[in-house]
């Protein structure tokens, strides 16, 4: 595990590119720092039209990541079927979605509380 060195706000900035790289969609920023006894700050919620497409996303945010911050994610769940991947990044956790999965699971409803904003994509 590498200790997060970059502020929350260069995470964030850095994670947002590596998913419009690959052309991740419907990129939804959720602050939970107003909210008690979270486990982190902020989720990123995205998501691709296939397991590739999840996948792919995956891979272009760490390299992105990697590459600008010389972070490592703690921990990656979910990539054997890449319907619903998490990327813990300790304060800033990433879900990337096939879309029928995250219209399923509907994580921005769950978080309600939360400031919710939505990302414009650059392409």
């Amino acid at each position: 595990m590498t200790k997060n060195t970059s502020s929350p706000d260069e995470l964030i900035a850095f994670i947002v590119e590596g998913i419009e790289n690959i052309k991740g969609e419907n990129i939804t920023l959720l602050d939970l720092r107003s909210i008690e006894n979270t486990v982190c700050d902020y989720f990123i919620i995205c998501d691709g039209n296939s397991n590739t497409q999840v996948n792919a996303i995956v891979s272009s945010i760490q390299k992105n990541v990697s590459k600008n911050t010389h972070e490592k994610p703690y921990q990656i769940e979910g990539t054997e079927n890449a319907e619903w991947v998490l990327m813990d990044y300790i304060n800033v956790v990433v879900h990337v979605f096939q879309k029928h999965k995250r219209e399923y699971y509907s994580i921005e409803n769950l978080w309600g509380d939360a400031k919710i904003t939505e990302i414009e994509s650059s392409y």
